[in-house]
């Protein structure tokens, strides 16, 4: 036999090959934390920051309510400070203000009204209606009127009515909302680091996806098929928390002037988000059509299901230009090469004597490659041109 030269840096094979070896290290690196607590670490991860952000903001808040206003149970400083955080980076600083709004209007209304009507079964209902109403009118945010209410009921159940009383209520819950905006501002989640964490997560699941689909198409395998159009139809919870994250991110970027300088690099990320969700759909479509292909006994041509195995393997290298820091590889010029290797033998001609099911799988196989170019930088415009 004779021997083959090794494949030119560039070429489609020298790109499956690291493509290929992507997978390998990925997957090794995975396998090392069992299976059930990587959901749980991963929540954990992304958490850190926020649970911190959310203690030293309690304590904080705490300390500067009866220590610089002499309050001696200031139980709403902590509290609107905690809330205002969370655990969640999309708009705090909206959450901050509407904490203070609603807390304010639920300590005033309750104080005013039970100190009139007394406590008990029907004054609450009350209280609880006319806050809930007065933070309506105040502001259009669903948190102002939750906090309302329940401020009303903390007042009218268990914290006694009064002038002072009330008045430095409303003083803690300012206070907790302050503190929460300038935790933000001095110790934010980096503004880029976590959606690109999501964004890594949801090109990992596409290149998982499209990796069992081409395994079960080779084997007619009908549950692998199955198991993968089930994790494809899971991405969506994935999605929408990289964009809850981007705008939590905007909103850091702005506020922060330890971030200021990054404005740049997170509009380029921001602009991943629509191009990374089209690529979701598409890969939903191709897997339910590989599952009737498999559930008919509908041979797929090797050369598509080869297209569908290494469009994965592309997506892992993207998993990793996601992650990877500026100047370090692979970076976007690395995934738009593999990328390319692999449009340059995804044309019509494969099709032109196939049924329907062949070509939808190549059809959207061509989508993702033009959605996953411009998650790599490229204007559609480009992308689709090198669909030639």
């Amino acid at each position: 036999m004779t021997p083959q030269p090794p494949a030119s840096s560039g070429s489609p094979e020298h790109d499956a090959k690291r493509g290929r070896r992507l997978i390998g290290r990925i997957r090794i690196d995975r396998s090392r934390v069992p299976a059930r607590l990587r959901a749980p670490l991963h929540r954990l991860r992304v958490s850190i920051v926020p649970v911190l952000q959310c203690a030293l903001g309690a304590g904080l808040a705490w300390w500067i309510a009866t220590e610089i206003f002499g309050h001696t149970h200031p139980f709403f400083a902590p509290i609107a400070a905690v809330i205002s955080l969370g655990l969640s980076a999309g708009r705090r600083w909206r959450r901050a203000l509407e904490v203070a709004a609603g807390v304010t209007v639920g300590v005033a209304v309750g104080d005013l009204i039970i100190s009139v009507i007394g406590s008990g079964t029907w004054q609450i209902m009350v209280v609880v209606a006319i806050a809930m109403s007065a933070a309506v009118l105040v502001d259009k945010g669903q948190l102002v009127p939750i906090q309302a209410a329940s401020s009303a009921v903390l007042v009218a159940t268990l914290l006694p009515p009064g002038g002072v009383e009330g008045f430095n209520r409303m003083i803690d819950a300012f206070t907790g909302g302050v503190v929460a905006i300038v935790v933000i501002a001095l110790m934010p989640t980096h503004p880029v680091l976590r959606a690109r964490r999501d964004a890594a997560d949801v090109l990992a699941t596409i290149a998982d996806v499209l990796s069992d689909v081409a395994g079960g198409l080779r084997q007619m395998d009908q549950d692998r098929v199955r198991s993968a159009l089930e994790h494809a139809r899971g991405t969506q919870s994935g999605i929408d928390e990289m964009r809850t994250d981007l705008s939590g991110g905007k909103e850091i970027s702005k506020i922060s002037p330890l971030h200021w300088a990054n404005h740049s690099r997170f509009d380029r990320l921001a602009a991943v988000a629509d191009p990374l969700d089209n690529a979701v759909r598409n890969v939903r479509v191709l897997a339910r059509r590989a599952a009737g292909a498999v559930e008919n006994g509908e041979p797929i041509q090797p050369e598509i299901i080869e297209l569908v195995a290494d469009l994965g393997h592309a997506s892992y290298v993207l998993n990793d230009m996601m992650l990877a820091d500026p100047g370090q590889s692979p970076d976007q010029a690395d995934g738009a090469r593999v990328l390319r290797s692999i449009a340059r033998r995804s044309g019509k001609s494969l099709v032109a004597d196939s049924g329907l099911t062949e070509t939808v799988i190549l059809a959207q196989v061509r989508s993702t490659l033009v959605d996953l170019l411009m998650v790599c930088g490229l204007t559609r415009v480009s992308a689709m041109a090198t669909l030639r």
